[in-house]
């Protein structure tokens, strides 16, 4: 096997991180063989329309629509410094009979355009099953560990207890909305059309003599024939970019949910609560051979940083289209619209690397949870002393007191004595025994284990239904 060059740059996103479907969907191939679709589906249904096209044209179009010949566009790319013509000159050396209706009426942009529209759908298609099935892997592991007490952070201080799958239901909830977004791109997008150079359909009066029907007709004919509900009502002679916009941010919504999730594994991986999936062979360090470093959920948060940035591009370039079109938005989309679903690709297929091999170590969590637990009690315990016949506000006040006392007791490296100071306080008619029959974690997590069921028995199973079959996928990361 001939090895690869390695004497140029090779962009990451294909080499490290995006999947071969992605990839292709982005590919010269798949661009101009998307071309000569959309030129087959301009003919006919010019030709249905009336205009003098023969179905042996037709028949030529279509025998040679995949044998593309590259080379032949190339020399003559160099020759008119045009990609569409250079194109359509290269499909009529091969279509001599259907060489004069190639590209009739049409501006470059019919192409381009159109197709940009096509690809962004079928990489919003694959982006959607990719979420789904994160979602999928998040919610058999938040069903598994719904009923398993953790400690709660705010403002990453310990805080009333929750579980370790109420927990996952919050990354589940941002997916869900990331999937809703990208299915409502999908049901909403449409073709540009056949528009013409500046959006009049001028050309096409033209070959139709001035029928406006026909011409509405043409337009739709185009969308019905590549499976979309209809084309932009107006344009100029591109789509609007704020198409590129709309599509961005949603990819910018998933690199949020991503690094949210991301982020909050690397916390708890710190405290050894929950881990990534770690290889029996993985290095974790040059240096420091014992370390187990979350770089799947590091590298998603570096590719996620970029996608977000990213949607930047597609706002600047829509702001600054002059009138009917400029050519200043061509070099950036296709580096902006490309690489950001490459990147998108990238990230899900980490997260869901990650979410179906989560290692949970559920002695350290209930470790770190008793640690605080006393903190968390105490609620309970003055409501209980009060049942007996304590005074609420006396009690309040020394609980304070020992819990600053506690406290600082920990922070110096000793044990919680908060129990031992409140059991030896009379005033609060409670044994050290009595006091600890309160200390299960299970009597401070609330409605945590129903709200994980009821929501991934009414929110995710209804929002997955559309996936079945496609659900279960594996993701084996490059490196």
């Amino acid at each position: 096997m001939e090895e690869k060059s390695r004497s140029s740059y090779e962009t990451p996103l294909n080499s490290r991180y995006a999947g071969k479907e992605m990839e292709y969907l982005f590919s010269p191939d798949f661009k101009f063989r998307t071309w000569r679709r959309l030129w087959i589906v301009l003919a006919e249904s010019e030709k249905e329309l009336g205009l003098n096209i023969t179905d042996e044209q037709i028949e030529e179009l279509k025998a040679h629509k995949d044998d593309i010949n590259y080379s032949v566009a190339e020399e003559r790319e160099k020759v008119v410094r045009h990609d569409v013509m250079s194109h359509v000159y290269a499909y009529g050396v091969q279509c001599p009979k259907a060489k004069p209706i190639i590209h009739l009426g049409a501006t470059s942009c019919y192409v381009g355009d159109n197709t940009d529209i096509i690809i962004m759908t079928e990489a919003l298609k694959i982006v959607s099953v990719k979420i789904a099935n994160v979602i999928d892997a998040l919610s058999k592991f938040a069903l598994e560990y719904k009923n398993l007490p953790c400690l709660a952070f705010t403002h990453y201080q310990p805080a009333q207890p929750t579980t370790v799958g109420k927990r996952a239901c919050l990354w589940i909830q941002d997916l869900l909305f990331d999937l809703k977004d990208v299915e409502n791109e999908i049901d909403s997008m449409l073709l540009l059309g056949s528009k013409g150079t500046t959006g009049t359909q001028a050309s096409f009066m033209e070959l139709f003599d001035g029928d406006i029907e026909k011409v509405r007709r043409l337009d739709n004919m185009i969308a019905e024939k590549t499976g979309f509900k209809g084309v932009l009502p107006v344009s100029g002679q591109t789509y609007t970019r704020k198409i590129d916009y709309k599509v961005l941010s949603i990819l910018s919504g998933i690199a949020q949910s991503a690094t949210k999730f991301a982020n909050d594994i690397r916390l708890l991986q710190h405290m050894k609560e929950i881990e990534e999936p770690f290889e029996k062979n993985q290095i974790g360090s040059s240096a420091m051979a014992y370390k187990r470093n979350p770089m799947r959920s590091e590298r998603m948060t570096g590719l996620a940083r970029y996608v977000i940035n990213n949607a930047q591009n597609a706002a600047m370039t829509t702001a600054t289209q002059w009138f009917e079109r400029t050519l200043d938005d061509s070099a950036n989309r296709r580096l902006s619209v490309a690489e950001g679903f490459l990147a998108t690709d990238g990230i899900l297929n980490i997260y869901l690397n990650v979410a179906d091999g989560l290692v949970v170590y559920d002695k350290m969590i209930t470790k770190h949870l008793m640690e605080e637990i006393p903190f968390m009690a105490t609620e309970n315990i003055m409501m209980d002393a009060v049942k007996k016949g304590g005074d609420r506000q006396e009690l309040h006040e020394k609980i304070r007191e020992y819990s600053m006392t506690a406290g600082k007791n920990v922070k110096n490296g000793l044990k919680n004595n908060l129990i031992d100071l409140i059991a030896s306080d009379k005033s609060f008619f409670m044994s050290k025994e009595d006091i600890e029959s309160i200390l299960k974690p299970e009597n401070f997590v609330g409605a945590a284990p129903l709200q994980t069921e009821k929501f991934i028995l009414e929110d995710v199973k209804p929002a997955l239904e559309k996936y079945a079959g496609k659900l279960g996928e594996k993701s084996e990361i490059n490196v």
